[in-house]
């Protein structure tokens, strides 16, 4: 029989989509104020030329895109609550109904991305209050690793090379945390 271990803490990701600025900064700092300091950060993207015009309507214009990781690591088990504060969020920031920036938190430990959602399939996974988990990217074989259902802009080379910078860190911040130097 196994024993129930506590899990590892985790790194924290947020992947911001926007039209302004000014969305951008003020969902930045409400993240900052809960999560604490992001200390990577992709450069900004168009994610309507690259990927997808799916937000242009609602966000009013062309999507912008950036993708930070949180320096502090936090207990996985906390990726529902995650979402639903993000959602909170996006409807606090949301003007006339329409959302001005779209949160989507992420967990990365050494061998995996989880990514936090509301939208119910086959192949995410319950955890609670109507929020899902699915694995997006695994890292295997020196590299991440897509799935048929893996979004395209974590399928890029610019998103890839971000994570494993986050990666790189985060297994230095793993060793520290259980002392290991």
């Amino acid at each position: 029989m196994g024993l129930a271990e506590q899990f590892e803490k985790e790194k924290l990701i947020i992947g911001f989509i926007y039209n302004t600025d000014e969305a951008f900064e003020k969902a930045l700092e409400i993240m900052t104020e809960r999560f604490g300091p992001y200390d990577f950060e992709t450069e900004e993207f168009s994610f309507t030329k690259e990927f997808s015009d799916y937000y242009d309507d609602e966000l009013g214009g062309e999507a912008r895109r950036k993708i930070l990781s949180f320096r502090d690591l936090i207990d996985p088990t906390l990726q529902a609550d995650i979402k639903t504060f993000t959602n909170e969020v996006e409807a606090m920031l949301s003007i006339d109904g329409k959302r001005t920036v779209n949160l989507d938190p992420g967990f990365m430990s050494h061998g995996r991305l989880l990514l936090a959602t509301t939208k119910k399939t086959g192949f995410r996974i319950p955890l609670k209050d109507g929020i899902y988990t699915e694995l997006t990217l695994f890292y295997a074989r020196g590299g991440w690793q897509k799935l048929p259902w893996t979004y395209r802009d974590y399928q890029s080379e610019r998103v890839q090379k971000f994570l494993t910078e986050v990666r790189r860190e985060y297994l230095r911040a793993r060793k520290n945390e259980a002392g290991i130097l």
